[in-house]
């Protein structure tokens, strides 16, 4: 059933990466969801949504462990409210430490708590450092990142994100950082290995032109979400391995998005098959029950940290807060107990495929990529793949896309990087009735997009 117009007073609160101004009295009705259930969310009006994004990538195994979770919370609340983790710990910080090591790849064992993703970049950075001051290279205060990537939005993290609109209005990033293509395929004259070939010739073409032993970091994620869902081609994060290694480099793979099932494994890198040296999380590390994030970093970067009369010159308050930490532990639980990889290993193949059907049937949809529970469709303005302009991207993203989607009940995310994508994220625990709900939905609304901008 469509959701009922309401009216709703936005108050005192300032929205997010929104257009505030579009909620001002005698604007759109603002959402404002109070209850979740499942895979499914309800408004204050009572209207019914298919979570298609899980809340931004966050909400992994969905809406209905609150009470499991409040029990958790609870407990940890009347043994300990709080402690910092700094010169001093907590059983749960400490446990879920090596637990995050045991899960993590071959040599990722040392866990730095924050509060959440764009922390987790800066200190990534920091510790980063922190390793290449204690090898004698001060002067390694470069990074590469890609092209439209998203690392966060804080004033370090800030310098790695590749999305220029996002930037300019603060200055000059903090940190250096060159910016290099990524991985998007479509349109691409070069395909497979021969793609790889090219995006690894031009990093290494850029490390020759900084200075070699001016780079610190090297960081991507898995999958790059801005742009979306851009899967990297054969080869590519082995090419990224090797490079880095001969040129002293690190790798820091950002799985604030990817990481803790969203690509079916703890660690989307691991499905590439290569080790980084750094690796951000955040978001489902407590499916977002509880706000948290982590660095997982090697033991040989972390090597230096242990080194007499060194001191680790980073903190932050409420990073490994025992109530975050306690919840996170019972995040993994579920995982395990409820088959939450296993569940999107299983369903993977049928989701691509009910989304390449869309493909087939809507001409508006040009491209389908993604992996695992992680998927965009790209729209097109004609059947040569010809991209919307800035002015009908604005209408067709902007202005149809939020009200059919609010309309059609469903949570997905329409978004605008030069190229048209609507994006899905379900929640991990999706079955295949969720999945084709969510489908079918897409549908609705992207058949209207069509309708709207008069695609044959």
């Amino acid at each position: 059933m469509a959701p009922q117009a309401g009216t709703y007073a936005q108050g005192s609160a300032l929205l997010h990466f929104t257009r505030n101004g579009n909620f001002a009295p005698g604007g759109s009705e603002l959402m404002v969801v109070e209850r979740g259930e499942g895979a499914y969310v309800f408004d204050t009006h009572g209207n019914r949504y298919v979570d298609g994004l899980s809340s931004l990538f966050c909400a992994q195994i969905g809406y209905s462990y609150g009470e499991e979770m409040g029990t958790v919370a609870a407990g940890q609340l009347q043994q300990l409210a709080f402690n910092t983790m700094w010169g001093t710990a907590h059983p749960p910080a400490l446990e879920l430490a090596d637990r995050l090591a045991g899960l993590a790849p071959e040599g990722i064992d040392r866990v730095f708590f924050t509060s959440g993703g764009s922390e987790a970049v800066e200190a990534a950075w920091k510790i980063a450092r922190h390793y290449h001051l204690a090898n004698g290279e001060p002067q390694r205060l470069k990074a590469i990142a890609r092209n439209i990537a998203y690392h966060g939005v804080t004033l370090g993290a800030l310098s790695f994100t590749g999305v220029p609109g996002y930037k300019e209005p603060f200055g000059e990033p903090a940190i250096y950082t060159r910016h290099v293509f990524n991985t998007n395929a479509y349109r691409s004259e070069l395909a497979g290995e021969a793609l790889t070939a090219k995006l690894l010739s031009e990093i290494e073409d850029v490390i020759i032109e900084e200075g070699p032993d001016t780079i610190a970091v090297i960081i991507a994620e898995p999958v790059q979400n801005a742009g979306g869902c851009l899967v990297p081609p054969p080869g590519y994060w082995q090419g990224l391995r090797r490079i880095a290694d001969r040129y002293g480099i690190l790798l820091h793979a950002d799985e604030v998005i990817t990481g803790f099932g969203r690509l079916g494994e703890y660690f989307g890198v691991t499905r590439y098959d290569t080790i980084p040296d750094l690796i951000t999380v955040a978001k489902g590390l407590t499916s977002a029950y509880a706000p948290m994030g982590a660095v997982l970093v090697s033991g040989k970067v972390a090597a230096p940290l242990y080194e007499d009369k060194r001191t680790l010159m980073h903190g932050i308050t409420f990073g490994g807060h025992p109530l975050c930490a306690a919840i996170a532990l019972k995040n993994l639980e579920i995982f395990e107990r409820e088959g939450v990889l296993e569940n999107v290993h299983a369903r993977e193949d049928g989701l691509r495929a009910r989304l390449e059907q869309l493909k087939e049937d809507l001409p508006i949809v040009g491209d389908v990529r993604g992996a695992g529970f992680f998927w965009a469709v790209e729209l097109v303005r004609d059947e040569h793949g010809g991209r919307f302009d800035a002015d009908e991207r604005e209408r067709l993203l902007r202005g149809y896309m939020p009200p059919a989607l609010f309309k059609a009940g469903l949570i997905a995310r329409a978004d605008d990087r030069g190229d048209s994508v609507l994006q899905i994220a379900p929640p991990l625990i999706s079955d295949d009735q969720v999945l084709d709900d969510i489908v079918e939905r897409m549908h609705t609304v992207l058949a209207g997009a069509q309708r709207e901008f008069a695609l044959a």
